[in-house]
């Protein structure tokens, strides 16, 4: 299902931050006084999936049910094609030098995400941000970009990196385009100077989705450079299951289910109200939980092209649902809640949005 054209108007008071980029870099997080903006409509994008993981299409609108803070809302579900416009951004620290070959075959996959209609950028992070690519519709433009990428030095700014994309998208005349950021990167953040809670409110109130390409710890300690030839142990507890693994109850419950959600919801509402002492250790996965997209790992050339085909296919397959809140005046956190009349389907939207005040 594809995202139409939507005005935002329902109101919504946010801490705002000075979002000039600047050559080499981006905004520095500046106080400034509270400002008020409206949002007619919460668009909530959709995926749908079996118990084994497969998207189930052709659902439908009657057949959803949406709440917002425990209220069910008035919905349009929504079918109309609208094209996408993608930004690409890629770390090239001296961390992963070794793996951006691999990396570099990301310009052949492009069209896939963004068909025959849409639009793509290329930027490419370590402790600078830099634009190679501004929006093109011409995939060889793109993969030129891409494979032009050179490794450079060992920062690895993630957070500003998706807060540009979202500033480049914000920006784009195409308004009724659906906004993506695909980030292929470690999933830690190294000398940024936008707060991800900046960058979380920026990305939900633009209706940007953003999509993670993991690539591990353990493929960045086996091909980094080091004095020596040893690669550091690390504890198999944390790393992240490679691609490819078969789908279990288990899985798919920590993918999609209600109980990853209701243990993310409470971190996310800490991050919006900048709780002391409060340590995000993977914002990567905060960025794809908060947005509706979806993280994967990056192991293999191989397993690049399978997240990047199953991007493409949950673009695709997305039931974009919008709605006015009912309950607009209640200030603070909303949670979103989906659901349909079927209950050995699994659904998946992004958890909520910031509210700072209520409705005059």
């Amino acid at each position: 299902m594809k995202l139409s054209a939507l005005a935002s108007q329902a109101l919504l008071a946010v801490a705002v931050f000075a979002q000039a980029p600047q050559q080499g870099g981006v905004s520095v997080d500046i106080d400034t006084p509270i400002i008020k903006t409206s949002v007619t409509n919460i668009v909530a994008p959709v995926l749908v999936t079996d118990q084994n993981g497969n998207i189930v299409d052709g659902l439908q609108p009657n057949q959803f049910h949406l709440f917002d803070n425990g209220k069910e809302q008035n919905i349009q579900v929504d079918v109309a094609y609208e094209p996408i416009s993608l930004v690409i951004a890629i770390e090239c620290s001296s961390r992963v030098e070794a793996i951006l070959p691999q990396i570099k075959h990301l310009g052949s996959l492009v069209q896939s995400i963004i068909g025959i209609q849409g639009e793509a950028a290329v930027l490419k992070f370590d402790g600078r941000i830099m634009v190679t690519q501004d929006f093109t519709n011409d995939p060889d433009k793109v993969k030129v970009a891409i494979n032009r990428i050179q490794a450079g030095s060992s920062g690895s700014r993630m957070i500003d990196a998706v807060d540009r994309g979202v500033y480049m998208l914000k920006n784009r005349p195409n308004k009724s385009n659906r906004k993506i950021v695909l980030v292929v990167s470690e999933t830690r953040d190294e000398g940024s100077e936008t707060r991800l809670k900046t960058a979380l409110m920026d990305a939900t109130l633009q209706n940007v989705i953003v999509y993670n390409v993991d690539i591990t710890q353990l493929a960045v300690r086996l091909t980094e450079k080091r004095p020596d030839a040893i690669a550091p142990r690390m504890d198999a507890s944390a790393m992240r299951a490679p691609m490819g693994m078969a789908n279990t109850p288990t899985t798919m419950e920590q993918n999609y289910g209600q109980q990853n959600r209701v243990q993310f919801v409470p971190l996310l509402k800490e991050i919006y109200i900048d709780a002391k002492g409060i340590f995000i250790k993977d914002p990567a996965t905060q960025f794809a939980r908060a947005t509706g997209g979806h993280e994967f790992v990056f192991l293999s050339q191989k397993g690049l092209e399978s997240a990047v085909q199953r991007i493409g296919t949950e673009l695709h397959s997305h039931y974009m649902i919008s709605y006015k809140p009912s309950n607009g005046s209640e200030g603070g956190y909303h949670t979103i809640e989906v659901g349909v009349n079927r209950s050995d389907l699994i659904v998946k939207t992004r958890p909520g949005y910031y509210i700072g005040g209520g409705q005059n």
